[in-house]
């Protein structure tokens, strides 16, 4: 009994001396731990370090930016026609085909006027008609008259007499202005291009039945043309007659110049859009129906810009990088956008007026990437950017820092 006694002692004083180990040990780990963290936030830190070389930077300047006003629609000609039937019949002698030329007046076809013809003929036979009753009434009214003067006859039978010449007269008028519709019956079944151009739409066949008002050919004059565009009604009323713009049409290489002639005084009921009209000078390659699209130069502003490039929209608010050469870093500001174009100075690169920063402020430009807040640079020359390799200057990230020594 007491041997088991005294072996149950040594057991629990066994474990009692192992957990004080295990508790000393693990303290001694903890503040192990402890020390190296105090020691590293103690250490100076070496933090990599953005070389930069002046085409990497891009500076806040003073331009002239000619605000303008987007716009697109169709070129289409000034002057254009359909010719159209202008009476019912079977169409004959239609030969112009797309793109033929035609002349102003020149008959173009024909409508089949048989029975034209055979009206005219009834026509000017019941005009003759009436003449020959003309002539009765007035030998009827002469003779008339000598007896009345010589007491044979009463007044009244020559006022019958004259009456019947009246008549007679009036029937002849109406049966020359039967004639005279019969004949433009006839003329209407000759048809005419009404302006001078090019055939660009060929609507019936010879042989068809065409009624009155059928289309039959569309003439377009290309030697004026003109684009039809829409603008939003916040933009129309910076709009005014005379303002150029410069387009870009499909199919032709050159960018074209195009003068604001007509505006509408109405706007469109279901998208609220105004309708604009630009000459457009002619020249080779352009169509009518071709699509448009372009800016019109409204005002020239003074403003502090930055290239579009340079600014970044991956944040809520747009910001750049601008470079603190007092400071050796990169920071981000945010700025607040204004007015966006072209600069007269630099035709090609679109510039956005800029708030926030001081004119002469030094920004990344686009192609170097996004670069942290806070993060160390410095500038070397531009004979440093010719040891870099090729393409160096092109990349879109970031360039690989160097670490600070």
């Amino acid at each position: 009994m007491k041997g088991s006694r005294i072996l149950r002692w040594a057991l629990w004083l066994s474990v009692i001396v192992g957990v004080g180990i295990a508790s000393a040990y693990g303290l001694k780990q903890l503040k192990a731990k402890r020390d190296a963290a105090a020691a590293a936030a103690t250490a100076p830190s070496t933090v990599a370090t953005l070389d930069l070389v002046p085409s990497d930077l891009v500076t806040v300047q003073t331009v002239t930016l000619q605000s303008s006003v987007p716009l697109s629609g169709s070129v289409r000609a000034v002057d254009t026609a359909w010719v159209k039937a202008r009476a019912a019949g079977e169409l004959q002698d239609l030969s112009a085909r797309e793109g033929d030329r035609v002349q102003a007046g020149q008959v173009v076809a024909r409508i089949d006027a048989t029975d034209t013809l055979a009206r005219l003929r009834q026509a000017e036979q019941q005009a003759q008609s009436a003449k020959v009753q003309i002539d009765i009434a007035q030998r009827q009214y002469d003779n008339n008259r000598a007896l009345v003067d010589q007491g044979f006859i009463s007044r009244t039978a020559l006022d019958t007499s004259l009456s019947n010449l009246q008549a007679a007269q009036a029937n002849h008028q109406a049966a020359v202005a039967a004639v005279d519709v019969v004949r433009k019956s006839l003329d209407d079944a000759v048809l005419r291009a009404p302006i001078s151009g090019q055939v660009s739409q060929r609507a019936a066949q010879n042989g068809e039945r065409v009624g009155i008002d059928a289309r039959v050919l569309e003439i377009v004059d290309l030697r004026k043309l003109e684009l039809e565009a829409t603008v939003t009604a916040a933009d129309a009323p910076q709009l005014r007659v005379g303002q150029s713009a410069q387009l870009r049409v499909e199919g032709v290489s050159q960018p074209i110049t195009a003068k604001l002639v007509r505006i509408s005084p109405s706007a469109q009921g279901a998208s609220r859009a105004v309708t604009i009209y630009l000459s457009v000078a002619s020249q080779a390659g352009l169509r009518q129906g071709l699509f448009a699209q372009g800016q019109i130069g409204t005002e020239q502003q003074s403003v502090a810009a930055l290239p579009v490039a340079a600014v970044r929209v991956d944040q809520p608010q747009p910001y750049v990088q601008a470079f603190d050469a007092a400071a050796q870093r990169i920071e981000h500001m945010r700025v607040t956008l204004g007015v966006r174009g072209e600069s007269p100075d630099a035709p090609g690169v679109q510039w956005v007026a800029v708030q926030g920063l001081a004119a002469g402020a030094q920004v990344l430009q686009g192609s170097v990437g996004t670069v942290r807040s806070g993060t160390p640079a410095r500038l070397g020359k531009a004979a440093d950017a010719s040891a870099a390799p090729a393409g160096a200057a092109q990349t879109d990230g970031p360039k690989p820092p160097t670490a600070a020594r």
